[in-house]
């Protein structure tokens, strides 16, 4: 009898998303990690918080992490 492969998540996606209580998916902002002089310090405030991924993209993002 053939061996069932296990499924594997994506291991780039591990890293960069993590669930919320209910089941929205959270994401960092991106633009933060070089060439900050421009960019003002509000801007730069607001790309530290977390964010949500839009639900259009969830779908594509549940199944690289395997749980869809």
């Amino acid at each position: 009898m053939p061996k069932k492969v296990k499924q594997k998540t994506k291991g780039s996606a591990k890293k960069r998303f993590k669930l919320t209580g209910k089941g929205k998916i959270k994401r960092k902002h991106a633009f933060k990690s070089h060439i900050l002089t421009k960019k003002s310090k509000k801007r730069k405030r607001n790309l530290t918080k977390t964010g949500l991924v839009d639900k259009s993209d969830s779908k594509n993002i549940l199944e690289q992490l395997r749980l869809q």
